[in-house]
């Protein structure tokens, strides 16, 4: 009787097992079936074109990290990184951490002193600080609405990326102290360190960066999403660009939000077509005629690090250094920081040698991406299409630039009633954009003999890592008063008016500084008509196909200043 029953209740086990099972694989090949229904450009997970992916050690701060810094210094808690480190020559008590250019972790675009004043140790506090890109900041006047905003942000920080000149430095310095190199003093922490970085991927400070940016967006643009709508934003393929955009949306709408915006996610690869990286269908921009700004800035290495070098030699056997190792070493301060959150390779330099550094990427983003490159418009000129598309409300149906038409021909992947666009790129195409964008406020001349006064090409202040262009439609009852500075009434007689606002981590971009239809406003901002007007040429101007595929010279650093090539002969 008893091996009756128990027969009868394993069969009926067995079979509820099966039923089971049967469910279990019934709901898998749905799944399976809904996401093979997904188009590519919609799909996160797996990950399709994504780059490499290696990660790094692992941070252990609580046990790598020297602060405070001997026994005079007082104890200042890492945010999450160690950044309060003794600089020789920092008068003014200036993190170097916004000379590092665009492997700067994101700050909001800094008021700053006059550097020469700095470096002469003349500056007071009767000293006039210089506002973000030139003009202050105004709230906008009672009865006015923001409309729209557009961003375009960069991803967070990273390790560096695959075969960089400072990857390829820490793998031949590992092997240098394998094979015998000896350090004393201040390098002599290179006895037991080996480099330990990984490649390309958001390091942890740079998902908080976006997280932290979505929290910031939401706090100035929420009212602006619809809570009936789902909104479409786009990223590319890569690992780090995906990531970004997901944390970004995470910090803006919460966990939730795949419930409130779709990830259009388009392929990054050469011979693809993609606005948010340009320079995956430019051939000229991966070529000799587009490196102007990397041979340039090499050139002003070898005149800010010599003394660097020198010293670096004279506590080193077995081991020869050259500028170029002292310049990967330099490098090497922003990679490890983000990534363990200490680097001792930070404290080895001069605060007048960390102005150098951020110099030379000033040089080399103003001669590879900027004015003084022959693609520098033509990278960043699809995006610019795609702007002014929306902003007339079309899509784009045919276009001279690397627009993915494919994507931008139809509002279900090009949507023109978004209040909300959010776009994720790279530090070298929102150069670009700017660019194509006329914004000849940073076109001027970098010499490598040294930084001219008041320049306004700063890359720490314009591509850090997580930058982001945010680009506001402002609708206001009537016209807007050009000169605000007096307190009185903002408005003048007249209609309701649009204008575009340009912000630039936080700070304004004045307009009609680089585009003379815009006026010279105190604010900064733009009539929209008198906008478009600005831009009615603007992918004519970037001469797309002659600019990425053309046969030209190579032109000498500093010959060129609009952002195209030499004329054809």
């Amino acid at each position: 009787m008893f091996l009756a029953l128990v027969i009868v209740l394993l069969t009926i086990s067995l079979g509820r097992a099966a039923y089971l099972e049967q469910r279990y694989d019934s709901a898998t090949a749905t799944l399976k079936s809904d996401s093979s229904k997904v188009p590519q450009y919609f799909q996160t997970t797996p990950e399709l074109f994504a780059g490499p992916t290696a990660t790094g050690r692992a941070p252990f701060l609580a046990e790598t990290n020297p602060a405070p810094f001997g026994p005079s210094r007082s104890f200042v808690p890492n945010t999450p990184l160690e950044t309060a480190l003794p600089i020789a020559g920092n008068a003014a008590n200036t993190s170097i951490f916004q000379l590092m250019g665009q492997l700067s972790p994101y700050a909001p675009n800094p008021r700053f002193l006059d550097p020469a004043r700095l470096r002469s140790g003349t500056h007071d506090q009767s000293d006039t600080l210089h506002s973000g890109f030139g003009v202050d900041e105004y709230p906008l006047p009672p009865g006015s609405k923001i409309s729209q905003v557009h961003v375009i942000h960069r991803h967070g920080s990273r390790y560096p990326t695959s075969d960089a000149p400072v990857q390829k430095f820490g793998v031949a310095l590992t092997q240098a102290i394998k094979d015998g190199a000896k350090f004393t003093g201040e390098l002599s922490f290179l006895n037991d360190w080996s480099y330990e970085l990984g490649a390309e991927i958001l390091v942890p400070v740079g998902r908080q960066e976006l997280f932290e940016s979505g929290v910031l967006h939401y706090y100035q643009y929420g009212h602006l999403y619809n809570t009936s709508t789902k909104i479409i934003a786009r990223t590319t393929t890569q690992d780090r660009m995906l990531k970004s955009a997901e944390y970004f949306m995470a910090g803006f709408f919460g966990l939730e939000w795949t419930n409130n915006a779709t990830l259009e996610v388009i392929i990054e690869g050469d011979g693809f077509n993609n606005s948010l990286a340009g320079y995956d269908n430019c051939n000229n921009s991966d070529t000799g005629v587009a490196s102007g700004g990397t041979n340039a800035s090499a050139i002003w290495e070898s005149n800010y690090l010599p003394n660097a070098t020198h010293r670096f030699q004279e506590l080193t056997k077995n081991f020869t250094w050259n500028v170029s190792d002292a310049y990967n070493a330099q490098t090497l301060c922003p990679y490890e920081t983000v990534a363990f959150g200490y680097s001792a390779f930070c404290d080895l330099f001069t605060f007048q040698e960390w102005e150098g550094f951020e110099y030379s990427i000033d040089i080399s983003f103003a001669g590879n991406n900027y004015f003084q490159s022959p693609v520098g418009r033509a990278v960043g000129i699809a995006y610019v299409a795609e702007v002014l598309a929306r902003l007339n409300h079309h899509v784009l149906l045919t276009s001279d630039t690397q627009a993915n038409i494919t994507l931008d021909n139809n509002t279900s992947t090009f949507p023109l009633n978004q209040t909300l666009y959010f776009d994720f790129s790279h530090d070298t195409n929102i150069a670009a954009v700017l660019t194509a964008f006329g914004l000849t406020q940073f076109a001027g001349f970098l010499p490598t003999s040294g930084p001219p006064p008041n320049r306004q090409l700063i890359v720490s202040h314009l591509q850090p890592f997580a930058a982001r262009l945010d680009i506001e439609i402002i609708a206001a009852p009537h016209p807007v008063a050009a000169n605000r500075t007096g307190g009185a009434n903002a408005y003048l007689a007249g209609g309701p008016t649009t204008y575009v606002h340009f912000i630039i981590n936080q700070r304004t971009v004045p307009l009609g500084v680089s585009l003379p239809a815009c006026g010279n406003r105190t604010d900064g901002w733009c009539e929209i008509h008198k906008f478009l007007e600005s831009q009615s040429k603007a992918v004519e101007e970037a001469e797309y196909d002659y600019s990425c595929n053309g046969n030209y010279p190579v032109t000498p650093y500093g010959s060129l200043s609009n952002g195209v090539p030499p004329p054809k002969s």
